[in-house]
C-alpha cells in the first residue's frame, strides 16, 4: 500500500443518495463495504464527515441565523452522519470508534490525539465527529486538523466527480480536468478543492491531497494502492 495510514474527507451529501436530504441507508452499506475492503489491507483510516445532508451553518447564518450558533447545529449533523457510518461498518463487521470534538459522553468518545492513534494502531477506524468544535471553521479545516495530528500520510477527499476540474464539468462539457495541481495554483485559481483555510494548513505541513470518485466501485482501493487517478494536490 502507497499510504499506511489514511484520512477519508466524505462530504454529508454523499450520504443522502438520490433523497436530496437525510441518510440513505443502502449509501451507508455500499460506503461500508469500500472501506471495509481497504482497511482489510492494512491501512489505517480515519473519517472526518461533513453535515450538509442535514443542516448547513454558513448558508443558514446568511438568512438571518446567527453563525456560531449555526455552525454549532452544523457540528450536531456531522455526528448523526459519524453515528450511521459506525452503524454501517459495525455491520460490516469492522470496530468502528467515533470520537466528538464535543462532549456527548453517553453516544461518543471525546476526541483526545492520542487515544485516537491508538484506537487505529490496534485496527480500529476512527470517525471524527464535530469538525473542530469551533464556529467560523468548516470540516474541510477540521480534516486537515486531524490529518496534521495523527500524522496521516494522506487526505483522501471523497467526491462524486472524478478529479478537479477547471470549471464544472455537469454544467460545461469542455471542462478540463487536473492531474497535478500545487497548492497554490488551487488557492490562486479558486478551484473548490477544499476550502482556503485547509488548503492553506496542508501546503504548511506538506500534506497531500487526493481528491477523487468515491462512488466508482474500488476506486478508494486504487487510491490507497498509489495508482493514478483523480487529483493529487501537492
Amino acid at each position: 500500500m502507497k499510504y499506511k495510514r489514511v484520512l477519508l474527507k466524505l462530504s454529508g451529501e454523499s450520504l443522502m443518495g438520490e433523497s436530496g436530504f437525510g441518510v440513505s441507508l443502502p449509501v451507508v452499506k455500499e460506503l461500508a463495504k469500500e472501506i471495509k475492503e481497504v482497511h482489510a489491507l492494512g491501512s489505517q483510516i480515519a473519517i472526518v464527515i461533513g453535515g450538509g445532508n442535514i443542516f448547513r451553518g454558513l448558508s443558514d447564518s446568511a438568512k438571518g441565523m446567527d453563525r456560531a450558533t449555526a455552525d454549532y447545529m452544523g457540528m450536531l449533523a456531522t455526528v448523526i452522519n459519524s453515528l450511521a457510518l459506525q452503524d454501517g461498518l459495525e455491520n460490516e463487521g469492522v470496530y468502528t470508534r467515533v470520537m466528538s470534538s464535543i462532549e456527548m459522553h453517553n453516544i461518543c468518545e471525546a476526541y483526545i490525539r492520542r487515544r485516537a492513534m491508538r484506537h487505529m494502531e490496534k485496527g480500529r477506524i476512527v470517525i471524527f465527529a464535530g469538525g473542530t468544535g469551533n464556529p467560523y471553521f468548516s470540516t474541510d479545516t477540521a480534516a486537515s486538523l486531524r490529518a496534521m495530528e495523527i500524522h496521516a500520510d494522506v487526505i483522501l477527499k471523497g467526491t462524486k466527480v472524478d478529479g478537479v476540474y477547471d470549471s464544472d464539468p455537469k454544467k460545461n462539457p469542455k471542462a478540463v480536468r487536473f492531474d497535478k495541481l500545487s497548492y497554490l495554483d488551487v488557492l490562486q485559481r479558486g478551484l473548490k478543492v477544499m476550502d482556503a483555510t485547509s488548503i492553506s494548513m496542508c501546503m504548511d505541513n506538506k500534506l497531500p491531497i487526493v481528491v477523487f470518485d468515491l462512488f466508482n466501485r474500488g476506486n478508494l482501493k486504487k487510491v490507497i494502492s498509489g495508482e493514478n487517478i483523480g487529483t493529487v494536490v501537492s
